[in-house]
């Protein structure tokens, strides 16, 4: 969890992202080309076309399409393709914004929670983003983000992920922090609550010198202490917490690494402008083997040549 990320800037997530402007840009003719393509169902045509330019790039050409067709772009996707590259054509399609909050609202939705979906969000980005989040999730699903995640956990968990959500740096001494949690982990029955305060209210530096600490005071990695200490949901939110401070693109790697087909589109997509050159690092290094090779193995036809074309090479 990096809480000295900038906002969550709808146009550029920094220098370590895959997906770049596109040089020679021209939104028009970028329109007519996907109105053209959309009417042949020319799969091939859509996916070069959205996956050669950033999101900026890309909500130009949708308001453009918009404009001369009367209707949203991601209507017309749908209508053209289906399947998992209608949904993957549709995340590059909307807001950086606009995806996670619909990442979050399809972890919630249905029967049963995904509650490692919205670990990964709610751990991974910074108090800025989240709250842009929140807002366009109220903005688009006319609900509020807190109250479903309260409504659809419970207990410490539910505690854990609207501490997440509303987290917010404080500075903390070290030592300090160090014993409190120290403390609450070896109670006859952990307390979980200093826990979750400490954990969703320091930085990353902050927290990793916190558990460098723990480490060397009980001569075990602090996510095995959690293991030990705390059980269930809980347990998998501390632990994935952790994780994600610790080594936060190890942990996408091992998102990635589920081969699950939603899960890798989600990262891939979400990460694209942002990091998702140092996810691919640690992809090899985990699984010593490339990304690009991975997703080669998965999938086939126009949807590998999409996710190919996020990846943008080997390793």
């Amino acid at each position: 969890m990096n809480m000295n990320m900038d906002p969550f800037d709808e146009m550029s997530w920094g220098t370590l992202g895959t997906i770049r402007p596109f040089f020679n840009f021209n939104a028009e003719r970028d329109a007519q080309d996907i109105q053209a393509a959309l009417e042949q169902k020319d799969a091939v045509t859509l996916v070069k076309i959205l996956t050669n330019c950033d999101n900026a790039q890309r909500q130009i050409i949708a308001q453009t399409f918009k404009n001369m067709k009367g209707k949203e772009l991601i209507t017309g996707l749908k209508e053209a393709v289906s399947g998992e590259l209608a949904d993957l054509l549709s995340a590059l399609v909307m807001t950086p914004l606009q995806f996670e909050a619909y990442r979050l609202m399809q972890a919630m939705e249905g029967i049963g929670t995904d509650e490692e979906g919205l670990l990964e969000i709610l751990c991974t980005r910074s108090p800025q983003q989240l709250s842009k989040i929140s807002a366009i999730y109220k903005e688009d699903y006319k609900k509020d983000l807190e109250e479903d995640l309260k409504g659809e956990t419970s207990g410490h968990f539910a505690k854990l992920l609207v501490a997440l959500l509303k987290k917010k740096v404080i500075v903390g001494e070290v030592q300090t922090d160090t014993e409190v949690l120290s403390e609450a982990i070896n109670k006859a029955k952990a307390d979980p609550g200093p826990w979750i305060t400490v954990l969703t209210s320091r930085d990353s530096d902050h927290l990793n010198q916190v558990f460098d600490n723990l480490e060397s005071e009980k001569h075990e990695a602090v996510v095995e202490a959690i293991e030990k200490a705390f059980s269930g949901d809980l347990k998998l939110g501390l632990r994935t917490l952790v994780h994600c401070i610790r080594k936060p693109h190890l942990y996408l790697a091992q998102r990635l690494d589920t081969k699950k087909t939603a899960i890798v589109q989600g990262v891939m997509v979400s990460h694209s402008e942002e990091d998702l050159l140092c996810v691919r690092v640690a992809y090899l290094k985990q699984t010593g083997t490339t990304l690009y090779t991975a997703l080669q193995r998965q999938f086939k036809g126009v949807h590998l040549q999409a996710l190919l074309s996020i990846c943008r090479s080997e390793d």
